[in-house]
């Protein structure tokens, strides 16, 4: 997988690391995009179903900090966390910061604008910046 390349050499994650975050924001996608969009993004991202499955469960304990601070760098605010503290928890139970949400993030919009366009890019962008 070409992404899971990208995320494991930029980043210096392992595999696991690699699927699991990029099924963590994937699965998110999914959960907010119309199915229309989402399946935009997934015929760009080969395997969707096995990174989907890959993604663990997310848990907000003690990361309110860590959050709060992901949250400004992506344009929302500390008061709106629930998507976040998902996110957070699900990266920590990975064993990565959860300052790395961010860094994922930027990778997979950067493959998906390469794959499709800004489009493509804009619609992962779109929810990750309204948090």
């Amino acid at each position: 997988m070409e992404l899971i390349e990208q995320l494991m050499q930029g980043l210096g994650v392992d595999k696991d690391q690699a699927t699991g975050g990029t099924g963590v924001l994937l699965k998110m996608a999914k959960e907010k995009l119309g199915a229309g969009d989402f399946g935009k993004i997934s015929e760009l991202i080969p395997d969707m179903d096995e990174l989907l499955s890959k993604a663990p469960e997310g848990g907000g304990d003690g990361l309110l900090d860590a959050i709060g601070g992901i949250a400004s760098k992506l344009g929302g605010s500390a008061g709106d966390l629930g998507d976040l503290a998902e996110l957070a928890g699900s990266f920590k139970g990975l064993g990565l910061d959860p300052q790395m949400v961010q860094k994922f993030a930027g990778v997979i919009m950067d493959f998906l604008q390469q794959k499709g366009d800004d489009s493509m890019k804009g619609l992962l962008e779109g929810i990750l910046s309204s948090k």
